[in-house]
């Protein structure tokens, strides 16, 4: 019989089948040669189901309901996908080993897992693990492959992850929505990072700048001319400011004390996905999700990368001969003179700063392959030259300064200088930019250190001073300045946050510690905070991330309801720590679940006994959060008068469960896979790929369109049945004017990866159909086929060929 290989994506069997079966027969959803059968999942393809599989009763959303914690988890196909799921299934029949090629991560294990335990797949299954997707990697890795047994653990640690975040996300959302009767998000991760927003934001709001004067003095010996700045208490009466420098202006001057140091200044550590995305933000504007998308594709669809989604900053020793490959396969590229100017001496095994096994678990630092890179994108090629430029700096010597430190005394008043002397450029000749980029980046991330930097100057130029000689202070003037608050998180300095579980910790060591304890992991963070946005808790303005008032309204209902637990990040960063203990069998998953479910009870008990929050406290919200908010506030008020119970205990359908349904997500776990979250609350959550609530769409699409004074463009009438409404094109997608009673009906106008015209949604509302369109299934597969309203009450779409 022959072996199965199960990829996550249909770009990655393809590439994996052209390696190890090249000729075999493409049957479109597997391949088949003469030893291998590949197919592929398309990112979850099982999903956890939903409260009403349990209990029908969880249909209406009720407080008396809660805490809702099954005994066993059941598991449901994604109703997209399940036609690929009986495919896997099919084919395996022929098969009598399974190799598991899905991502080598956690979530690409978990993955695998699910579809091992739905389909009850008895045969010995083997692990594919690598770092790239290169031919040669590829061939390698099938010569080694590893026994499914050694990442028991593993898939542990993806269960309890999964599990955990079903509960504290189904009932803390639907704990404080039903109770204060808005759409409230909650999850183990997001709200932990939401709270690093909120106490960031607060902390500026309450700033009391105070302003304060500095005296700079400009001195002369012989041909050197230097700047120094006054020592001593700050000063806070601009007229002592203005007496010091008069007081000094045009006096000689002596050298009290004068020093220089060597320096040097080594490469920066290779690339985790965390520290690509932080980088690629601060230089390129890029979100998280960005990055992390740009880096997926070129590892993915163009293999020049290693697999990105890693958390370590170094290799281990079987990739320094990897790494000089590399580096030859970059010559006679843009990258050639550098390459040629590079020393391969300086990576080697012993190198700490780059070759630390130690400190490698599943994958190494994100490193360039040896495929050359063509056809990238303008984005893709930004991103690639950032890896490329970090992993060469490796193959050069360090910059090399002189640093002198001089106080210079006029009129027993002691100023002081620190020159920066650049000797020798090294691996920064790779960064034209880097002595002013260098310096800003310091001053914004190291607040600490501003009044340093404001002191010292960097030049290419000689310097040099005589202790032994006179100085002259030629000029002297008071500089009127004010303290500053801290900065707004930015989505890459709130990714150096959530690594660090909010501690601020500038040392390396200390910080490479905290990687196991932080926020979510690298692969999930840019899912998180592009969460955060979506469920209108927070906003961008330019690269700044801003609370909204119904973000700062969550932060403060969770924590008077004395769960502040839920807003810890360094307890929820403990948690990830846990799970990473799992993950290597010093831990528990069944004490972890233990505490988990104690914990989702805790946060029910207090929140019955809290105050309702008043409605004014979320007005003011983002668009998508009004709508959220406003049509399950108003369902859950008729369904109680219906019922003749307290508001705050009566539970709401479709609209609201919905809606949350992206608030029972995972908060780590990326929106591509954690497909039950778009059922997680009913059938109106679900959409498309990565798709979110209908509730959500009507919020964000349907209210700014839904305003004739606006001039909404009307494209038919609501099919709802009972409806009457009509549907309107918003930002995001099409909604409906009844989306204040309740109406969830929505399109969203980005729909199987293209953008819809009104032609094509009154279509749909008409004809119930489209015509033929190029239309891109999950996973990327290209079809051409017709987009059907599959359900007339929610928008949902499905594809007919």
């Amino acid at each position: 019989m022959k072996t199965l290989v199960i990829a996550e994506k249909p770009d990655m069997g393809r590439t994996i089948a052209a390696v190890i079966e090249p000729k075999a027969a493409n049957k479109r959803t597997y391949i088949e040669g003469s030893d291998y059968i590949i197919t592929w999942a398309i990112g979850h393809l099982i999903e956890l189901a939903e409260p009403d599989k349990y209990d029908e009763k969880y249909k209406k959303w009720r407080f008396e309901h809660l805490p809702i914690i099954p005994d066993e988890f059941k598991l449901l196909p994604n109703p997209r996908t399940k036609d690929q799921l009986k495919v896997i299934k099919e084919v395996a029949k022929q098969c009598d080993k399974i190799v598991n090629a899905c991502d080598a991560g956690r979530e690409g294990q978990h993955i695998f897992s699910l579809i091992q335990r739905h389909l009850k797949l008895k045969q010995p299954i083997k692990r594919l693990w690598i770092s790239d997707l290169t031919a040669e990697t590829i061939r390698s890795g099938f010569q080694q492959l590893k026994d499914g047994s050694d990442f028991d653990n593993l898939t542990r640690a993806a269960r309890a992850r999964s599990e955990a975040d079903w509960i504290i996300g189904m009932n803390g959302s639907r704990a404080f929505t039903t109770k204060h009767n808005v759409l409230l998000s909650v999850g183990r991760v997001q709200t932990p990072v939401l709270a690093l927003i909120y106490d960031r934001q607060k902390l500026i709001e309450d700033f009391s700048s105070l302003k304060f004067y500095e005296v700079e003095a400009f001195f002369t010996q012989e041909q050197t001319e230097y700047r120094g700045l006054w020592q001593g208490e700050r000063i806070t009466d601009p007229a002592k400011a203005e007496g010091i420098a008069a007081k000094v202006k045009g006096k000689p001057a002596r050298i009290a004390s004068y020093e220089v140091k060597a320096t040097k200044e080594y490469p920066f550590k290779l690339y985790d996905l965390t520290l690509l995305q932080r980088e690629s933000n601060a230089k390129l504007g890029f979100s998280a999700k960005k990055t992390l998308d740009v880096a997926q594709a070129l590892y993915e669809k163009h293999k020049v990368i290693s697999y990105p989604r890693t958390n370590s900053n170094y290799v281990t020793e079987q990739n320094i001969p990897e790494m000089h490959k590399t580096l030859s396969s970059l010559q006679g590229t843009a990258y050639d003179e550098w390459v040629r100017q590079a020393n391969r001496d300086l990576v080697h095994k012993n190198n700490k700063a780059i070759c630390n096994p130690a400190k490698v678990e599943d994958h190494h630092a994100i490193l360039p392959t040896g495929k050359r890179a063509n056809g990238l994108s303008a984005d893709e090629q930004k991103v690639y030259d950032l890896i490329v430029r970090r992993f060469l700096s490796q193959f050069y010597p360090a910059a090399e300064y002189k640093v002198h430190t001089v106080l210079t005394e006029v009129e027993k008043e002691t100023f002081k200088t620190t020159v920066k002397e650049l000797l020798q450029l090294g691996w920064k000749v790779l960064y034209p930019e880097s002595k002013k980029d260098g310096k800003r980046a310091k001053a914004k991330d190291d607040k600490g250190k501003e009044e340093d930097e404001a002191e010292e100057e960097e030049t290419s130029e000689p310097f040099s001073l005589n202790a032994s000689l006179g100085a002259h202070c030629r000029d002297a003037a008071a500089k009127e300045k004010e303290t500053q608050p801290p900065k707004a998180f930015t989505e890459g300095t709130l990714l150096k946050a959530m690594e660090s579980a909010g501690k601020q910790i500038e040392d390396e060591e200390l910080r490479d510690a905290m990687k196991d304890s932080g926020l979510g992991t690298p692969a999930t963070r840019a899912a998180t905070i592009e969460r955060l946005k979506h469920v209108g808790y927070v906003t961008m303005q330019g690269k700044r991330i801003t609370l909204t008032p119904k973000g700062r309204t969550a932060v403060e209902l969770i924590r008077a309801a004395g769960v502040e637990l839920l807003t810890s990040p360094e307890m929820t960063g403990q948690w990830e720590r846990r799970l990473n203990e799992i993950s290597r069998g010093q831990a528990s998953d069944e004490t972890f679940m233990r505490n988990v479910k104690k914990f989702a009870t805790l946060i029910v008990d207090k929140v019955r006994v809290q105050n309702r929050a008043a409605r004014t406290a979320f007005e003011g919200d983002e668009p998508a959060g009004k709508a959220g908010g406003r049509a399950s506030a108003g369902k859950t008020r008729r369904n109680a008068k219906a019922s003749g119970t307290d508001g705050a205990a009566a539970g709401t359908a479709p609209g609201a469960r919905a809606a949350a349904g992206t608030a029972a997500r995972e908060s780590g776990a990326p929106a591509s896979r954690v497909a039950s979250a778009r059922t997680a609350a009913g059938p109106a959550a679900g959409q498309r790929s990565g798709g979110a609530s209908a509730g959500q769409a009507a919020g964000s699409g349907a209210p700014a369109a839904a305003k004739p004074a606006d001039g909404p463009r009307v494209v038919g009438a609501c099919p709802r049945p009972g409806c009457g409404g009509t549907i309107f094109m918003g930002k995001k997608g099409y909604g409906c004017s009844h989306y204040k009673t309740g109406c969830t009906f929505v399109i969203w106008k980005e729909s199987f990866g293209r953008s819809l015209t009104d032609a094509q949604v009154k279509a749909l509302l008409e004809k119930g159909k489209t015509a033929k369109l190029k239309l891109e299934r999950q996973g990327g597969e290209e079809v051409s086929a017709r987009l059907v309203l599959a359900d007339p009450s929610t928008g949902r779409l499905e594809t007919e060929e």
